[in-house]
């Protein structure tokens, strides 16, 4: 159900401690605020001075009031703060927002500081936003605690960063955004990110839920509470480039960012990451259209050859498709457009659109009809007319007939989108102009930038959900692995069912021998207890027989003096394909699997996608066909395709045993040998935390 946030977004009463007449002092502008809505709820300044504030009497303490409050806004000195939070919890304050800052962002004495006084909150029932926020805001229940406004709407805004969410509301006003809330995250010692997205998602007045964060906390939470929240999130995040374990003992490790790690977390919550607070602007601005599709074939509607094919461009780099039109859609838009069109897709009006404007409404009605589309992209001049006739700048003489019938065309595509609702999105020269904001009005979202429509198109066409299978539960812990050695974590594969060949540990000549003798050749021998094996000469393969095999053994024993060796079965590497498999615990989002091509050359080669483990066969299988060398899985050059379903069960049971050891930091097989009869593991390492 979540924890009850009522207290927090909509109190019986409000005060202000610390509020002030001083511009300069935060507790003015967050009490300038409070006064907004003086009706709706009793709302208490408090000065330790007394006096007036803001015009209104200050009492001089919370107790001063003389009556419960239900929420307590703090902004006093440090040194100052426990006696406060004291203070409102003896008031009966059921929610406090903290904006005083110097806790756990200020060092570890800082971080005992605000651990205790979350203790005694949560002890008295309460909840704490912060500290170290800029407050919150709630449109919907007329509780104005930040220093900024917001313009009414349905986005809920959770953000690390005052700023960043005052440019949000800047760039969002131009395409009509508003928010339902705002809520500045602060350090999150006890209301966290999870608890604001579950209680955004009950909120009936919020379409949407924004968030900017920096500290997850429980990324894996944060996960999964987007995921259930049934409305669409969106995220922007900082510091995606930088590695995971700069350390890492293994190639998953070496591989794993925390770039791979949020954006295989949002993929599989079906969340929206954006790079920028503009994008994040164009996917909200999309999302608040409200038509979705789960299709990615897109029409690309222009006026000029030069848009279209920049706009085709810039709809696949958003992940969607622009597929040639077949015989029915093409004779379609013939009967509407004169013989100089091109009809193929991108689709150009080739200057008809200057004979009779109405014809962008005929095309967009033919394609909104279409089987064969499910999205449509117009892109160049349309606004122009209008905005020539409006004196906005720009467009060809013609006066108010041309202007009229854009006009008329933008109604039509309006009624066109009504009949027959499908993403529609316009990128034009004039985004200001009449026909454009009348596009904009009816929900159309118009952008100024190809790049931005382009985005927006794939937002609403589910680029973001339409795979997502939701964050993986992870299994039961299971008993600790005791082994870490090559045969332990063997040993512990093994019995979830990885196939492995006929393997014996050695630590001596006679040993070799008699391990030798359990099977027949070729053999494989390799160094124990040495880092990546391969790049230290640890490895010899293909060894014909015993005589080779005790060669190898004693030419590399002098060599690397390993404390021990294992012997193997030569593997068949006939027609097979190497392929890694490794999990890396990460410390926000748990144990993140790794899946690509795998063999000596994994570094090097870098074809790798990831996921929150464990991978279910599905996903895993869906991973794999999503490599760049994914055409080897199918046979090339006239070789047998692969046992991708063998590969992607192995891949579940791999990572399911690495999500039931969070003591293992790294676990990793590599190769992972796939042949058309199947799949093989031909090393494994783990490392513990």
């Amino acid at each position: 159900m979540g924890r009850d946030l009522t207290a927090l977004f909509d109190p019986r009463s409000v005060a202000v401690v610390g509020a002030s007449d001083d511009p300069a002092k935060y507790g003015h502008a967050v009490a300038a605020q409070a006064l907004r809505a003086p009706d709706r709820r009793p709302v208490h300044l408090v000065n330790r001075r007394g006096g007036a504030v803001l015009g209104r009497t200050a009492a001089p303490s919370l107790s001063a009031i003389g009556e419960p409050v239900d929420l307590v806004v703090i902004s006093v000195p440090g040194a100052g703060f426990e006696a406060a939070v004291d203070e409102a919890l003896a008031c009966g304050a059921r929610a406090i927002v903290a904006i005083t800052a110097g806790f756990a962002e200020a060092g570890p004495a800082g971080l005992a500081r605000q651990r205790a006084i979350t203790a005694r909150v949560r002890a008295a029932g309460a909840v704490l936003v912060g500290p170290n926020c800029l407050g919150i805001a709630d449109n919907t229940t007329e509780l104005y605690l930040a220093s900024d406004r917001f313009a009414p709407g349905g986005v809920a805004l959770l953000s690390q960063s005052g700023n960043l969410a005052l440019e949000l509301q800047l760039r969002g006003e131009p395409h009509g955004l508003g928010y339902s809330r705002f809520v500045s995250l602060g350090n999150q010692a006890d209301v966290t990110l999870v608890d604001l997205v579950e209680d955004c998602a009950r909120h009936d007045a919020t379409s949407a839920i924004a968030v900017y964060a920096e500290d997850f906390g429980d990324g894996r939470a944060f996960a999964a509470a987007a995921a259930a929240a049934g409305k669409p999130v969106v995220l922007l995040t900082a510091g995606r480039g930088t590695a995971s374990a700069r350390s890492a003992r293994s190639h998953t490790g070496a591989l794993t960012t925390s770039a791979d790690v949020v954006a295989a977390a949002c993929r599989e919550a079906g969340v929206e990451l954006v790079r920028t607070p503009r994008e994040m602007t164009v996917v909200l601005a999309a999302l608040g259209a409200g038509v979705r599709s789960s299709g990615r074939r897109t029409a690309v509607f222009t006026d000029g050859g030069g848009h279209g094919a920049v706009a085709a461009d810039a709809a696949e780099d958003a992940g969607l498709a622009v597929p040639e039109f077949g015989a029915p859609t093409q004779d379609r838009l013939r009967s509407v457009l004169w013989e100089q069109s091109s009809v193929a897709n991108p689709v150009d009006l080739a200057g008809m659109g200057e004979q009779r404007p109405r014809s962008y409404a005929d095309t967009v009605g033919e394609l909104l009809a279409s089987d064969e589309v499910d999205a449509v992209l117009m892109t160049g001049y349309f606004g122009g007319y209008a905005a020539a006739e409006g004196g906005l700048g720009g467009g060809p003489a013609g006066g108010s007939v041309l202007a009229d019938g854009e006009a008329a065309a933008a109604k039509e595509i309006v009624a066109h989108l009504t009949a027959r609702p499908k993403p529609l999105v316009v990128q034009s020269m004039y985004p200001q102009s009449p026909s454009c904001r009348a596009l904009a009005e009816s929900g159309v979202p118009v952008f100024a930038a190809t790049e931005d429509a382009a985005r927006a198109l794939a937002a609403m066409t589910g680029r973001g959900t339409a795979d997502a299978l939701g964050v993986p539960p992870l299994p039961p812990a299971a008993a600790a692995l005791e082994d870490p050695g090559y045969h332990g974590v063997r040993a512990l594969l093994g019995g979830a069912g990885v196939p492995f060949p006929a393997a014996h540990e050695i630590t001596d000549e006679s040993g070799l021998l008699a391990a030798a003798a359990g099977f027949d050749g070729p053999y494989v021998l390799k160094a124990l207890h040495v880092l990546h094996k391969s790049d230290a000469g640890g490895v010899a393969l293909r060894l014909a027989d015993r005589a080779a095999l005790l060669a190898a053994y004693r030419e590399m024993h002098a060599r690397l003096g390993a404390p021990a060796y294992s012997v193997e079965a030569m593997a068949d590497l006939t027609d097979g394909v190497e392929l890694i498999v490794g999990v890396n615990q990460d410390p926000r989002f748990g144990p993140i699997a790794l899946v690509g091509l795998g063999g000596v050359l994994t570094e090097t080669l870098r074809d790798v996608a990831f996921a929150p483990a464990p991978v279910p066969a599905r996903r895993a299988e869906a991973l794999l066909r999503g490599l760049r060398s994914a055409a080897l899985l199918d046979g090339v050059r006239g070789r047998p395709a692969l046992d991708v379903a063998a590969a992607a069960a192995v891949i579940e049971r791999i990572t399911t045993v690495a999500a039931a050891h969070p003591e293992i930091a790294e676990l990793e097989v590599n190769p992972l040998l796939l042949r058309p009869d199947g799949a093989l593991a031909l090393d494994a390492r783990a490392v513990l935390r």
